[in-house]
Protein backbone atom coordinates (compact mmCIF):
# COMPACT_ATOMS: atom_id res chain seq x y z
CA UNK A 1 0.00 0.00 0.00
CA UNK A 2 2.80 2.33 0.91
CA UNK A 3 4.53 1.71 -2.41
CA UNK A 4 1.30 2.33 -4.35
CA UNK A 5 0.69 5.60 -2.49
CA UNK A 6 4.23 6.76 -3.23
CA UNK A 7 3.81 6.01 -6.90
CA UNK A 8 0.50 7.88 -6.99
CA UNK A 9 2.05 10.92 -5.28
CA UNK A 10 4.93 10.97 -7.77
CA UNK A 11 2.52 10.68 -10.70
CA UNK A 12 0.44 13.55 -9.33
CA UNK A 13 3.55 15.71 -8.84
CA UNK A 14 4.74 15.00 -12.38
CA UNK A 15 1.31 15.86 -13.78
CA UNK A 16 1.20 19.09 -11.79
CA UNK A 17 4.67 20.05 -13.01
CA UNK A 18 3.69 19.37 -16.61
CA UNK A 19 0.51 21.40 -16.26
CA UNK A 20 2.41 24.33 -14.78
CA UNK A 21 4.91 24.20 -17.67
CA UNK A 22 2.09 24.27 -20.19
CA UNK A 23 0.48 27.27 -18.48
CA UNK A 24 3.75 29.17 -18.43
CA UNK A 25 4.39 28.37 -22.07
CA UNK A 26 0.93 29.56 -22.99
CA UNK A 27 1.42 32.83 -21.10
CA UNK A 28 4.78 33.35 -22.75
CA UNK A 29 3.26 32.71 -26.18
CA UNK A 30 0.51 35.27 -25.62
CA UNK A 31 3.06 37.85 -24.60
CA UNK A 32 5.08 37.23 -27.76
CA UNK A 33 2.00 37.38 -29.97
CA UNK A 34 0.94 40.67 -28.42
CA UNK A 35 4.40 42.11 -28.96
CA UNK A 36 4.39 40.93 -32.56
CA UNK A 37 1.01 42.48 -33.18
CA UNK A 38 2.17 45.75 -31.65
CA UNK A 39 5.35 45.70 -33.69
CA UNK A 40 3.36 45.01 -36.80
CA UNK A 41 1.07 47.97 -36.12
CA UNK A 42 3.81 50.40 -35.10
CA UNK A 43 4.75 51.60 -38.63
CA UNK A 44 1.18 52.90 -39.13
CA UNK A 45 1.77 55.86 -36.82
CA UNK A 46 4.83 57.26 -38.67
CA UNK A 47 3.02 56.80 -42.01
CA UNK A 48 0.09 58.86 -40.80
CA UNK A 49 2.32 61.63 -39.47
CA UNK A 50 4.48 61.60 -42.58
CA UNK A 51 1.45 62.21 -44.78
CA UNK A 52 0.73 65.57 -43.14
CA UNK A 53 3.72 67.46 -44.63
CA UNK A 54 3.00 65.85 -48.00
CA UNK A 55 -0.53 67.26 -47.94
CA UNK A 56 0.76 70.73 -47.10
CA UNK A 57 3.15 70.48 -50.04
CA UNK A 58 0.66 69.33 -52.65
CA UNK A 59 0.32 71.37 -55.83
CA UNK A 60 -2.24 71.60 -58.61
CA UNK A 61 -2.44 72.70 -62.26
CA UNK A 62 -2.84 76.36 -61.28
CA UNK A 63 0.46 76.23 -59.36
CA UNK A 64 2.23 74.75 -62.39
CA UNK A 65 0.73 77.37 -64.71
CA UNK A 66 1.77 80.13 -62.30
CA UNK A 67 5.38 78.94 -62.15
CA UNK A 68 5.69 78.25 -65.87
CA UNK A 69 4.17 81.62 -66.72
CA UNK A 70 5.97 83.72 -64.13
CA UNK A 71 9.45 82.47 -65.08
CA UNK A 72 9.52 83.98 -68.60
CA UNK A 73 7.59 86.98 -67.29
CA UNK A 74 10.28 87.64 -64.67
CA UNK A 75 13.07 86.96 -67.17
CA UNK A 76 11.76 89.70 -69.45
CA UNK A 77 11.49 92.14 -66.53
CA UNK A 78 15.11 91.37 -65.60
CA UNK A 79 16.17 91.92 -69.23
CA UNK A 80 14.41 95.28 -69.21
CA UNK A 81 16.04 96.17 -65.90
CA UNK A 82 19.48 95.27 -67.30
CA UNK A 83 18.98 97.80 -70.10
CA UNK A 84 18.30 100.55 -67.58
CA UNK A 85 21.78 100.22 -66.08
CA UNK A 86 23.39 101.77 -69.19
CA UNK A 87 20.50 103.55 -70.94
CA UNK A 88 18.46 105.23 -68.20
CA UNK A 89 19.10 108.86 -67.28
CA UNK A 90 17.14 109.35 -64.06
CA UNK A 91 18.69 107.96 -60.89
CA UNK A 92 15.22 106.90 -59.69
CA UNK A 93 14.75 104.74 -62.79
CA UNK A 94 18.15 103.10 -62.40
CA UNK A 95 17.46 102.39 -58.71
CA UNK A 96 14.02 100.97 -59.45
CA UNK A 97 15.43 98.72 -62.19
CA UNK A 98 18.10 97.40 -59.82
CA UNK A 99 15.46 96.61 -57.19
CA UNK A 100 13.31 94.79 -59.75
CA UNK A 101 16.24 92.61 -60.80
CA UNK A 102 17.23 91.94 -57.19
CA UNK A 103 13.72 90.77 -56.32
CA UNK A 104 12.91 88.75 -59.41
CA UNK A 105 16.18 86.89 -60.08
CA UNK A 106 15.86 84.76 -56.89
CA UNK A 107 12.16 84.14 -57.60
CA UNK A 108 13.06 82.70 -61.02
CA UNK A 109 15.37 80.20 -59.30
CA UNK A 110 12.70 79.32 -56.73
CA UNK A 111 10.00 78.83 -59.36
CA UNK A 112 12.33 76.66 -61.43
CA UNK A 113 13.10 74.54 -58.37
CA UNK A 114 9.41 73.97 -57.72
CA UNK A 115 8.77 72.83 -61.29
CA UNK A 116 11.72 70.45 -61.15
CA UNK A 117 10.52 68.95 -57.87
CA UNK A 118 7.03 68.50 -59.34
CA UNK A 119 8.41 66.75 -62.41
CA UNK A 120 7.24 69.60 -64.65
CA UNK A 121 9.10 71.32 -67.46
CA UNK A 122 11.01 74.53 -66.73
CA UNK A 123 10.52 77.06 -69.57
CA UNK A 124 13.63 77.37 -71.74
CA UNK A 125 15.50 80.66 -71.98
CA UNK A 126 13.67 82.94 -74.40
CA UNK A 127 10.45 80.91 -74.24
CA UNK A 128 7.36 83.09 -73.96
CA UNK A 129 9.17 86.32 -74.87
CA UNK A 130 7.74 86.66 -78.36
CA UNK A 131 4.45 88.51 -78.47
CA UNK A 132 1.74 89.13 -75.89
CA UNK A 133 1.17 85.49 -75.08
CA UNK A 134 1.06 86.34 -71.38
CA UNK A 135 -0.48 89.25 -69.55
CA UNK A 136 1.80 92.29 -69.59
CA UNK A 137 4.53 90.75 -71.75
CA UNK A 138 6.29 93.03 -74.22
CA UNK A 139 6.46 92.03 -77.87
CA UNK A 140 9.79 91.55 -79.64
CA UNK A 141 9.21 94.87 -81.42
CA UNK A 142 8.62 96.70 -78.14
CA UNK A 143 11.78 95.23 -76.66
CA UNK A 144 13.77 96.39 -79.71
CA UNK A 145 12.27 99.87 -79.29
CA UNK A 146 13.40 99.92 -75.67
CA UNK A 147 16.88 98.68 -76.58
CA UNK A 148 17.30 101.40 -79.18
CA UNK A 149 16.35 104.26 -76.85
CA UNK A 150 18.37 106.08 -74.21
CA UNK A 151 18.19 109.02 -71.83
CA UNK A 152 14.80 110.55 -71.07
CA UNK A 153 13.18 108.65 -73.94
CA UNK A 154 14.34 105.39 -72.40
CA UNK A 155 13.13 106.39 -68.94
CA UNK A 156 9.63 107.13 -70.23
CA UNK A 157 9.43 103.98 -72.37
CA UNK A 158 10.83 101.83 -69.54
CA UNK A 159 8.36 103.14 -66.97
CA UNK A 160 5.36 102.81 -69.29
CA UNK A 161 6.29 99.28 -70.32
CA UNK A 162 7.15 98.18 -66.80
CA UNK A 163 3.83 99.45 -65.45
CA UNK A 164 2.04 97.27 -68.00
CA UNK A 165 4.42 94.40 -67.25
CA UNK A 166 3.83 94.64 -63.49
CA UNK A 167 0.06 94.83 -63.97
CA UNK A 168 0.25 91.54 -65.85
CA UNK A 169 2.28 89.94 -63.07
CA UNK A 170 -0.18 91.13 -60.43
CA UNK A 171 -3.07 89.63 -62.42
CA UNK A 172 -1.21 86.29 -62.68
CA UNK A 173 -0.46 86.38 -58.95
CA UNK A 174 -4.10 87.02 -58.09
CA UNK A 175 -5.09 84.00 -60.18
CA UNK A 176 -2.58 81.89 -58.24
CA UNK A 177 -3.95 83.09 -54.93
CA UNK A 178 -7.51 82.18 -55.90
CA UNK A 179 -6.86 78.93 -57.79
CA UNK A 180 -3.51 77.62 -56.52
CA UNK A 181 -2.96 75.02 -53.81
CA UNK A 182 0.78 75.03 -53.08
CA UNK A 183 1.36 77.17 -49.97
CA UNK A 184 4.78 78.64 -50.88
CA UNK A 185 3.52 79.58 -54.37
CA UNK A 186 0.50 81.35 -52.90
CA UNK A 187 2.83 83.16 -50.49
CA UNK A 188 5.04 84.29 -53.37
CA UNK A 189 1.96 85.46 -55.26
CA UNK A 190 0.97 87.58 -52.28
CA UNK A 191 4.44 89.10 -52.11
CA UNK A 192 4.36 89.89 -55.85
CA UNK A 193 0.99 91.62 -55.51
CA UNK A 194 2.24 93.76 -52.61
CA UNK A 195 5.66 94.72 -54.00
CA UNK A 196 4.70 95.23 -57.63
CA UNK A 197 1.56 97.19 -56.81
CA UNK A 198 3.76 99.57 -54.81
CA UNK A 199 6.21 99.81 -57.73
CA UNK A 200 3.36 100.52 -60.15
CA UNK A 201 2.31 103.46 -57.96
CA UNK A 202 5.93 104.66 -57.83
CA UNK A 203 6.35 104.43 -61.60
CA UNK A 204 3.09 106.23 -62.27
CA UNK A 205 4.30 109.01 -59.98
CA UNK A 206 7.57 109.23 -61.90
CA UNK A 207 5.70 109.36 -65.18
CA UNK A 208 3.47 112.11 -63.78
CA UNK A 209 6.53 114.12 -62.73
CA UNK A 210 7.81 113.92 -66.28
CA UNK A 211 4.64 115.27 -67.89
Amino acid sequence: MTTKRSLMRRATAVAATATAALVLAACGGNGDDTGSAQNGNSPAAPSASASAPAQRGENNAADVAFAQGMIPHHRQAVAMADLAATRAEAAEVKKLAAEIKKAQDPEIKTLSGWLTSWGEQVPAEGEGHDGHDMSGMMSAQEMKQLESSSGKAFDTAFLQMMVEHHEGAVAMAKTEQSDGKYGPAKDMAGAIITSQSAEIAQMNTLLGNKS
